[in-house]
Protein backbone atom coordinates (compact mmCIF):
# COMPACT_ATOMS: atom_id res chain seq x y z
CA UNK A 1 0.00 0.00 0.00
CA UNK A 2 2.80 2.43 1.00
CA UNK A 3 4.77 1.50 -2.10
CA UNK A 4 1.77 2.25 -4.28
CA UNK A 5 1.32 5.67 -2.65
CA UNK A 6 4.97 6.57 -3.08
CA UNK A 7 4.83 5.49 -6.73
CA UNK A 8 1.92 7.84 -7.28
CA UNK A 9 3.45 10.80 -5.49
CA UNK A 10 5.75 12.01 -8.31
CA UNK A 11 2.84 11.96 -10.78
CA UNK A 12 0.62 13.98 -8.45
CA UNK A 13 3.31 16.55 -7.65
CA UNK A 14 5.03 16.81 -11.04
CA UNK A 15 5.47 20.34 -12.38
CA UNK A 16 2.81 21.53 -14.78
CA UNK A 17 2.82 24.70 -16.92
CA UNK A 18 1.09 27.47 -14.96
CA UNK A 19 -1.43 28.09 -17.74
CA UNK A 20 -2.81 24.54 -17.43
CA UNK A 21 -3.76 24.95 -13.74
CA UNK A 22 -7.52 25.34 -13.43
CA UNK A 23 -7.63 27.97 -10.68
CA UNK A 24 -5.23 30.20 -12.66
CA UNK A 25 -7.39 29.77 -15.77
CA UNK A 26 -10.48 30.70 -13.76
CA UNK A 27 -8.73 33.75 -12.24
CA UNK A 28 -7.72 34.99 -15.69
CA UNK A 29 -11.24 34.33 -17.00
CA UNK A 30 -12.81 36.33 -14.13
CA UNK A 31 -10.41 39.24 -14.70
CA UNK A 32 -11.08 39.30 -18.46
CA UNK A 33 -14.83 38.99 -17.81
CA UNK A 34 -14.75 42.05 -15.51
CA UNK A 35 -12.87 44.08 -18.14
CA UNK A 36 -15.23 43.06 -20.95
CA UNK A 37 -18.31 43.76 -18.83
CA UNK A 38 -16.99 47.17 -17.74
CA UNK A 39 -15.70 48.51 -21.06
CA UNK A 40 -18.09 46.69 -23.40
CA UNK A 41 -21.31 46.23 -21.35
CA UNK A 42 -23.44 45.15 -24.31
CA UNK A 43 -20.94 42.46 -25.22
CA UNK A 44 -20.69 41.39 -21.58
CA UNK A 45 -24.46 41.06 -21.29
CA UNK A 46 -24.53 39.01 -24.48
CA UNK A 47 -22.05 36.52 -22.96
CA UNK A 48 -24.60 35.38 -20.36
CA UNK A 49 -25.28 32.03 -22.19
CA UNK A 50 -21.68 30.93 -21.49
CA UNK A 51 -22.22 31.09 -17.74
CA UNK A 52 -25.74 29.67 -17.96
CA UNK A 53 -24.54 26.81 -20.13
CA UNK A 54 -21.79 25.78 -17.72
CA UNK A 55 -24.15 25.90 -14.72
CA UNK A 56 -26.70 23.81 -16.66
CA UNK A 57 -24.04 21.21 -17.51
CA UNK A 58 -23.12 20.84 -13.84
CA UNK A 59 -26.75 20.80 -12.65
CA UNK A 60 -27.41 18.06 -15.21
CA UNK A 61 -25.09 15.80 -13.19
CA UNK A 62 -26.09 16.79 -9.64
CA UNK A 63 -29.10 14.45 -9.33
CA UNK A 64 -27.29 11.23 -10.38
CA UNK A 65 -24.18 12.10 -8.36
CA UNK A 66 -26.16 12.77 -5.15
CA UNK A 67 -28.30 9.67 -5.70
CA UNK A 68 -25.28 7.37 -6.15
CA UNK A 69 -23.30 8.96 -3.31
CA UNK A 70 -26.09 8.88 -0.73
CA UNK A 71 -27.41 5.44 -1.73
CA UNK A 72 -23.93 3.91 -1.69
CA UNK A 73 -23.09 5.57 1.64
CA UNK A 74 -26.23 4.33 3.43
CA UNK A 75 -26.23 1.00 1.63
CA UNK A 76 -22.68 0.35 2.84
CA UNK A 77 -23.70 0.75 6.49
CA UNK A 78 -24.60 -2.56 7.99
CA UNK A 79 -25.72 -0.81 11.19
CA UNK A 80 -28.72 1.32 10.20
CA UNK A 81 -28.78 2.93 13.64
CA UNK A 82 -25.54 4.58 12.60
CA UNK A 83 -27.34 6.42 9.80
CA UNK A 84 -29.74 7.91 12.31
CA UNK A 85 -26.90 8.81 14.66
CA UNK A 86 -24.97 10.59 11.89
CA UNK A 87 -28.17 12.34 10.80
CA UNK A 88 -28.90 13.65 14.31
CA UNK A 89 -25.31 14.87 14.76
CA UNK A 90 -25.42 16.54 11.35
CA UNK A 91 -28.67 18.40 12.04
CA UNK A 92 -27.47 19.43 15.51
CA UNK A 93 -24.24 20.83 14.06
CA UNK A 94 -26.09 22.62 11.24
CA UNK A 95 -28.56 24.24 13.63
CA UNK A 96 -25.85 25.37 16.07
CA UNK A 97 -23.57 26.90 13.42
CA UNK A 98 -26.47 28.40 11.44
CA UNK A 99 -27.74 30.13 14.59
CA UNK A 100 -24.23 31.51 15.19
CA UNK A 101 -24.20 32.87 11.61
CA UNK A 102 -27.60 34.53 12.10
CA UNK A 103 -26.47 36.00 15.40
CA UNK A 104 -23.24 37.40 13.96
CA UNK A 105 -25.16 39.05 11.09
CA UNK A 106 -27.51 40.62 13.62
CA UNK A 107 -24.67 41.76 15.90
CA UNK A 108 -22.57 43.33 13.12
CA UNK A 109 -25.67 45.02 11.69
CA UNK A 110 -26.37 46.62 15.09
CA UNK A 111 -22.77 47.72 15.67
CA UNK A 112 -21.79 49.01 12.21
CA UNK A 113 -25.30 50.16 11.10
CA UNK A 114 -24.58 50.12 7.33
CA UNK A 115 -28.07 51.48 6.52
CA UNK A 116 -27.86 54.54 8.76
CA UNK A 117 -28.20 57.85 6.93
CA UNK A 118 -29.98 56.57 3.81
CA UNK A 119 -33.31 58.12 4.94
CA UNK A 120 -35.26 56.34 2.18
CA UNK A 121 -39.01 56.85 1.87
CA UNK A 122 -40.47 53.36 1.11
CA UNK A 123 -43.35 54.92 -0.87
CA UNK A 124 -40.89 56.19 -3.48
CA UNK A 125 -39.57 52.68 -4.22
CA UNK A 126 -40.72 50.53 -7.12
CA UNK A 127 -42.69 47.67 -5.53
CA UNK A 128 -43.19 45.99 -8.94
CA UNK A 129 -39.45 45.34 -9.26
CA UNK A 130 -39.56 42.90 -6.33
CA UNK A 131 -43.04 41.50 -6.98
CA UNK A 132 -41.64 38.26 -8.45
CA UNK A 133 -39.57 37.52 -5.33
CA UNK A 134 -42.42 38.44 -2.98
CA UNK A 135 -44.83 36.15 -4.86
CA UNK A 136 -42.33 33.29 -4.71
CA UNK A 137 -41.91 33.87 -0.99
CA UNK A 138 -45.70 33.71 -0.49
CA UNK A 139 -45.93 30.46 -2.45
CA UNK A 140 -43.08 28.92 -0.44
CA UNK A 141 -44.72 28.94 3.01
CA UNK A 142 -43.42 26.58 5.70
CA UNK A 143 -46.14 23.92 5.24
CA UNK A 144 -45.97 24.13 1.45
CA UNK A 145 -42.20 23.88 1.62
CA UNK A 146 -42.32 20.73 3.75
CA UNK A 147 -44.86 19.08 1.43
CA UNK A 148 -42.80 20.02 -1.62
CA UNK A 149 -39.99 17.76 -0.34
CA UNK A 150 -42.13 14.79 -1.44
CA UNK A 151 -41.91 14.40 -5.24
CA UNK A 152 -44.97 13.64 -7.37
CA UNK A 153 -43.22 10.54 -8.72
CA UNK A 154 -39.91 8.77 -8.16
CA UNK A 155 -38.57 10.04 -11.49
CA UNK A 156 -40.11 13.47 -10.85
CA UNK A 157 -37.46 14.24 -8.23
CA UNK A 158 -34.72 13.81 -10.83
CA UNK A 159 -36.66 15.66 -13.52
CA UNK A 160 -37.13 18.74 -11.30
CA UNK A 161 -33.62 18.61 -9.88
CA UNK A 162 -34.87 19.56 -6.41
CA UNK A 163 -32.06 18.78 -3.93
CA UNK A 164 -34.35 17.90 -1.03
CA UNK A 165 -36.53 15.61 -3.16
CA UNK A 166 -33.47 13.83 -4.55
CA UNK A 167 -32.09 13.48 -1.03
CA UNK A 168 -35.36 11.98 0.26
CA UNK A 169 -35.53 9.43 -2.56
CA UNK A 170 -31.84 8.56 -2.16
CA UNK A 171 -32.15 7.99 1.61
CA UNK A 172 -35.16 5.69 1.13
CA UNK A 173 -33.40 3.68 -1.58
CA UNK A 174 -30.23 3.48 0.54
CA UNK A 175 -32.18 2.08 3.51
CA UNK A 176 -33.91 -0.44 1.25
CA UNK A 177 -30.60 -1.67 -0.19
CA UNK A 178 -29.03 -1.92 3.30
CA UNK A 179 -31.80 -4.35 4.30
CA UNK A 180 -31.32 -6.67 1.30
CA UNK A 181 -28.24 -8.43 2.63
CA UNK A 182 -26.06 -10.09 -0.01
CA UNK A 183 -28.27 -8.90 -2.87
CA UNK A 184 -27.99 -5.35 -1.52
CA UNK A 185 -24.19 -5.59 -1.55
CA UNK A 186 -24.24 -6.58 -5.24
CA UNK A 187 -26.62 -3.73 -6.07
CA UNK A 188 -24.43 -1.34 -4.10
CA UNK A 189 -21.36 -2.30 -6.10
CA UNK A 190 -23.27 -1.41 -9.28
CA UNK A 191 -24.25 1.94 -7.73
CA UNK A 192 -20.59 2.58 -6.91
CA UNK A 193 -19.56 1.81 -10.50
CA UNK A 194 -22.23 4.19 -11.79
CA UNK A 195 -20.90 6.92 -9.47
CA UNK A 196 -17.44 6.56 -11.03
CA UNK A 197 -18.98 7.12 -14.47
CA UNK A 198 -20.81 10.26 -13.32
CA UNK A 199 -17.72 11.64 -11.60
CA UNK A 200 -15.80 11.01 -14.81
CA UNK A 201 -18.32 13.15 -16.69
CA UNK A 202 -17.96 15.86 -14.02
CA UNK A 203 -14.19 15.76 -14.54
CA UNK A 204 -14.74 16.53 -18.23
CA UNK A 205 -17.31 19.28 -17.64
CA UNK A 206 -15.28 21.09 -14.97
CA UNK A 207 -12.59 21.82 -17.56
CA UNK A 208 -15.04 24.32 -19.04
CA UNK A 209 -15.18 26.24 -15.75
CA UNK A 210 -13.04 29.17 -17.04
CA UNK A 211 -15.47 29.69 -19.94
CA UNK A 212 -18.44 29.61 -17.58
CA UNK A 213 -16.79 31.99 -15.10
CA UNK A 214 -15.84 34.37 -17.92
CA UNK A 215 -19.40 34.51 -19.30
CA UNK A 216 -21.05 34.84 -15.88
CA UNK A 217 -18.71 37.61 -14.68
CA UNK A 218 -18.89 39.54 -17.96
CA UNK A 219 -22.71 39.45 -17.75
CA UNK A 220 -22.79 40.54 -14.09
CA UNK A 221 -20.57 43.57 -14.66
CA UNK A 222 -22.14 44.37 -18.05
CA UNK A 223 -25.71 44.17 -16.76
CA UNK A 224 -25.31 45.81 -13.36
CA UNK A 225 -22.09 47.77 -13.76
CA UNK A 226 -19.43 48.56 -11.21
CA UNK A 227 -21.27 51.83 -10.65
CA UNK A 228 -24.17 49.98 -9.02
CA UNK A 229 -21.83 49.16 -6.14
CA UNK A 230 -21.01 52.75 -5.22
CA UNK A 231 -24.21 53.77 -3.45
CA UNK A 232 -24.43 50.57 -1.44
CA UNK A 233 -20.72 49.95 -0.92
CA UNK A 234 -21.15 50.18 2.88
CA UNK A 235 -23.54 47.23 2.92
CA UNK A 236 -21.45 45.16 0.50
CA UNK A 237 -18.25 45.83 2.47
CA UNK A 238 -20.01 45.03 5.76
CA UNK A 239 -21.39 41.76 4.39
CA UNK A 240 -18.04 40.62 2.98
CA UNK A 241 -16.29 41.63 6.20
CA UNK A 242 -18.84 39.75 8.32
CA UNK A 243 -18.58 36.63 6.16
CA UNK A 244 -14.78 36.72 6.31
CA UNK A 245 -14.97 37.18 10.08
CA UNK A 246 -17.30 34.20 10.35
CA UNK A 247 -15.05 31.98 8.23
CA UNK A 248 -11.80 32.89 9.97
CA UNK A 249 -13.05 33.15 13.56
CA UNK A 250 -16.06 30.83 13.90
CA UNK A 251 -15.22 28.20 11.28
CA UNK A 252 -11.51 28.68 12.00
CA UNK A 253 -12.06 27.87 15.69
CA UNK A 254 -14.20 24.84 14.81
CA UNK A 255 -11.52 23.67 12.38
CA UNK A 256 -8.78 24.11 14.99
CA UNK A 257 -10.76 22.07 17.51
CA UNK A 258 -11.18 19.39 14.84
CA UNK A 259 -7.43 19.31 14.28
CA UNK A 260 -6.85 21.21 11.03
CA UNK A 261 -6.13 24.72 9.79
CA UNK A 262 -8.89 26.74 8.10
CA UNK A 263 -6.24 28.42 5.92
CA UNK A 264 -4.95 25.10 4.61
CA UNK A 265 -8.51 23.99 4.01
CA UNK A 266 -9.23 27.13 1.99
CA UNK A 267 -6.09 26.49 -0.04
CA UNK A 268 -7.22 22.91 -0.63
CA UNK A 269 -10.57 23.99 -2.12
CA UNK A 270 -9.27 27.10 -3.95
CA UNK A 271 -10.33 25.69 -7.34
CA UNK A 272 -13.90 25.30 -6.14
CA UNK A 273 -13.92 28.72 -4.47
CA UNK A 274 -12.87 30.43 -7.70
CA UNK A 275 -15.48 28.57 -9.74
CA UNK A 276 -18.14 29.64 -7.24
CA UNK A 277 -16.82 33.22 -7.35
CA UNK A 278 -17.19 33.26 -11.11
CA UNK A 279 -20.62 31.61 -11.30
CA UNK A 280 -22.20 32.90 -8.03
CA UNK A 281 -23.56 29.41 -7.36
CA UNK A 282 -22.20 26.81 -4.94
CA UNK A 283 -24.12 24.09 -6.82
CA UNK A 284 -21.55 24.27 -9.63
CA UNK A 285 -19.02 22.48 -7.41
CA UNK A 286 -21.30 20.18 -5.39
CA UNK A 287 -20.26 16.93 -7.13
CA UNK A 288 -16.59 17.84 -6.99
CA UNK A 289 -16.78 18.78 -3.29
CA UNK A 290 -18.09 15.29 -2.55
CA UNK A 291 -15.07 13.81 -4.28
CA UNK A 292 -12.61 16.21 -2.63
CA UNK A 293 -13.95 15.57 0.88
CA UNK A 294 -13.58 11.82 0.38
CA UNK A 295 -10.03 12.32 -0.88
CA UNK A 296 -9.33 14.42 2.23
CA UNK A 297 -9.98 11.44 4.51
CA UNK A 298 -13.67 11.82 5.39
CA UNK A 299 -15.66 8.57 5.16
CA UNK A 300 -17.94 8.06 2.14
CA UNK A 301 -21.12 7.49 4.20
CA UNK A 302 -20.63 10.73 6.13
CA UNK A 303 -19.75 12.73 3.00
CA UNK A 304 -22.80 11.27 1.25
CA UNK A 305 -25.10 12.52 4.01
CA UNK A 306 -23.49 15.80 5.06
CA UNK A 307 -22.64 17.54 1.77
CA UNK A 308 -26.05 17.18 0.02
CA UNK A 309 -27.97 17.91 3.24
CA UNK A 310 -25.79 20.94 3.94
CA UNK A 311 -26.78 22.51 0.64
CA UNK A 312 -30.27 22.98 2.09
CA UNK A 313 -29.76 23.14 5.85
CA UNK A 314 -26.29 24.62 6.42
CA UNK A 315 -26.24 27.91 4.53
CA UNK A 316 -24.03 30.08 6.73
CA UNK A 317 -23.55 32.82 4.14
CA UNK A 318 -27.28 33.05 3.47
CA UNK A 319 -27.98 33.24 7.22
CA UNK A 320 -25.53 36.12 7.72
CA UNK A 321 -27.03 37.93 4.73
CA UNK A 322 -30.61 37.55 5.97
CA UNK A 323 -30.17 39.14 9.40
CA UNK A 324 -27.66 41.76 8.20
CA UNK A 325 -29.79 42.77 5.20
CA UNK A 326 -32.96 42.89 7.31
CA UNK A 327 -31.33 45.31 9.77
CA UNK A 328 -29.90 47.32 6.86
CA UNK A 329 -33.37 47.77 5.34
CA UNK A 330 -34.81 48.78 8.71
CA UNK A 331 -32.03 51.36 9.19
CA UNK A 332 -32.26 52.64 5.59
CA UNK A 333 -36.03 53.23 5.89
CA UNK A 334 -35.77 54.61 9.45
CA UNK A 335 -37.85 51.72 10.83
CA UNK A 336 -37.10 51.44 14.58
CA UNK A 337 -36.70 47.92 15.94
CA UNK A 338 -36.60 46.89 19.58
CA UNK A 339 -34.27 44.20 20.92
CA UNK A 340 -37.20 41.78 21.16
CA UNK A 341 -38.14 42.47 17.51
CA UNK A 342 -34.56 41.83 16.41
CA UNK A 343 -34.47 38.55 18.32
CA UNK A 344 -37.81 37.72 16.70
CA UNK A 345 -36.21 38.30 13.28
CA UNK A 346 -33.45 35.86 14.26
CA UNK A 347 -35.99 33.17 15.20
CA UNK A 348 -38.00 33.73 12.00
CA UNK A 349 -34.82 33.62 9.90
CA UNK A 350 -33.88 30.28 11.52
CA UNK A 351 -37.06 28.86 9.95
CA UNK A 352 -37.16 30.66 6.58
CA UNK A 353 -33.48 29.97 5.85
CA UNK A 354 -33.97 26.20 5.90
CA UNK A 355 -34.33 24.71 2.46
CA UNK A 356 -32.83 27.61 0.51
CA UNK A 357 -30.58 25.93 -2.03
CA UNK A 358 -27.26 27.20 -3.34
CA UNK A 359 -28.89 28.51 -6.52
CA UNK A 360 -28.31 32.17 -7.38
CA UNK A 361 -31.10 34.37 -6.02
CA UNK A 362 -32.39 31.88 -3.43
CA UNK A 363 -31.09 34.10 -0.62
CA UNK A 364 -33.12 37.01 -1.97
CA UNK A 365 -36.30 34.89 -1.93
CA UNK A 366 -35.71 33.78 1.67
CA UNK A 367 -35.12 37.42 2.63
CA UNK A 368 -38.47 38.29 1.04
CA UNK A 369 -40.08 35.46 3.01
CA UNK A 370 -38.60 36.86 6.24
CA UNK A 371 -39.90 40.37 5.54
CA UNK A 372 -43.33 38.88 4.81
CA UNK A 373 -43.46 37.71 8.43
CA UNK A 374 -41.91 40.92 9.81
CA UNK A 375 -44.54 43.56 8.87
CA UNK A 376 -42.63 46.42 10.54
CA UNK A 377 -40.14 46.63 7.65
CA UNK A 378 -41.72 47.70 4.31
CA UNK A 379 -41.56 44.83 1.81
CA UNK A 380 -40.94 47.25 -1.06
CA UNK A 381 -37.63 48.19 0.56
CA UNK A 382 -36.23 45.04 -1.05
CA UNK A 383 -35.91 47.14 -4.23
CA UNK A 384 -32.90 48.84 -2.61
CA UNK A 385 -30.96 45.56 -2.74
CA UNK A 386 -32.08 44.37 -6.16
CA UNK A 387 -29.20 45.96 -8.09
CA UNK A 388 -26.46 44.52 -5.87
CA UNK A 389 -27.89 41.09 -5.04
CA UNK A 390 -25.75 39.45 -7.72
CA UNK A 391 -22.60 40.73 -5.99
CA UNK A 392 -23.93 39.62 -2.60
CA UNK A 393 -24.80 36.20 -4.02
CA UNK A 394 -21.14 35.46 -4.68
CA UNK A 395 -20.20 35.97 -1.03
CA UNK A 396 -23.19 33.94 0.18
CA UNK A 397 -22.21 31.02 -2.05
CA UNK A 398 -18.53 31.13 -1.03
CA UNK A 399 -19.37 31.15 2.70
CA UNK A 400 -21.91 28.35 2.26
CA UNK A 401 -19.31 26.23 0.47
CA UNK A 402 -16.64 26.63 3.15
CA UNK A 403 -19.18 25.93 5.91
CA UNK A 404 -20.28 22.66 4.35
CA UNK A 405 -16.71 21.50 3.82
CA UNK A 406 -15.79 22.16 7.45
CA UNK A 407 -18.98 20.45 8.63
CA UNK A 408 -18.09 17.29 6.68
CA UNK A 409 -14.67 16.98 8.32
CA UNK A 410 -16.00 17.75 11.82
CA UNK A 411 -18.83 15.18 11.66
CA UNK A 412 -16.47 12.56 10.21
CA UNK A 413 -14.21 13.15 13.20
CA UNK A 414 -17.16 12.87 15.61
CA UNK A 415 -17.94 9.50 14.09
CA UNK A 416 -14.32 8.37 14.38
CA UNK A 417 -14.20 7.95 10.60
CA UNK A 418 -11.68 10.63 9.69
CA UNK A 419 -8.26 9.56 8.49
CA UNK A 420 -6.23 12.27 10.27
CA UNK A 421 -2.94 11.29 8.60
CA UNK A 422 -4.52 11.48 5.16
CA UNK A 423 -6.17 14.79 6.09
CA UNK A 424 -2.89 16.48 6.97
CA UNK A 425 -0.94 14.89 4.13
CA UNK A 426 -3.51 15.92 1.54
CA UNK A 427 -3.75 19.49 2.88
CA UNK A 428 0.04 19.76 2.87
CA UNK A 429 0.27 18.47 -0.71
CA UNK A 430 -3.09 19.19 -2.35
CA UNK A 431 -3.78 17.69 -5.76
CA UNK A 432 -5.43 19.61 -8.55
CA UNK A 433 -8.78 19.20 -10.21
CA UNK A 434 -8.86 16.11 -12.38
CA UNK A 435 -6.03 14.33 -10.56
CA UNK A 436 -8.48 12.67 -8.16
CA UNK A 437 -9.87 10.63 -11.02
CA UNK A 438 -6.40 9.66 -12.20
CA UNK A 439 -5.44 8.52 -8.70
CA UNK A 440 -8.63 6.53 -8.15
CA UNK A 441 -8.09 4.76 -11.47
CA UNK A 442 -4.43 3.93 -10.72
Amino acid sequence: MDATKSARAPAATRHRPWYTVLYIQVLIAIAVGILIGHYFPKTGTALKPLGDGFISLIKMMIAPVIFCTVVHGIGSMRDLKKVGRVGVKTLFYFEAVSTLALGIGLLVGRVLQPGKGFDIDPTTLDADSVATYVNRAKEEGIVAHLLSIIPDTFIGAFARGDLLQILLVSILVGFAIARLGELGERINSVIEAMAKIFFGVIGIIVRAAPIGAFGAMAFTIGAFGLGSLVNLVALIATFYFTSLLFVLVVLGTIARLAGFSIFRFLAYIKDELLIVLGTSSSETVLPHMIQKMEHLGASKPVVGLVIPTGYSFNLDGTNIYMTLATLFLAQATNTPLTISQELGILVIAMITSKGASGVTGAGFVTLAATLQIVPDIPIQSLAILLGIDKFMSECRALTNLVGNGVATIVISRWEGELDADKLHETMAHPIRVGEEMEESEA
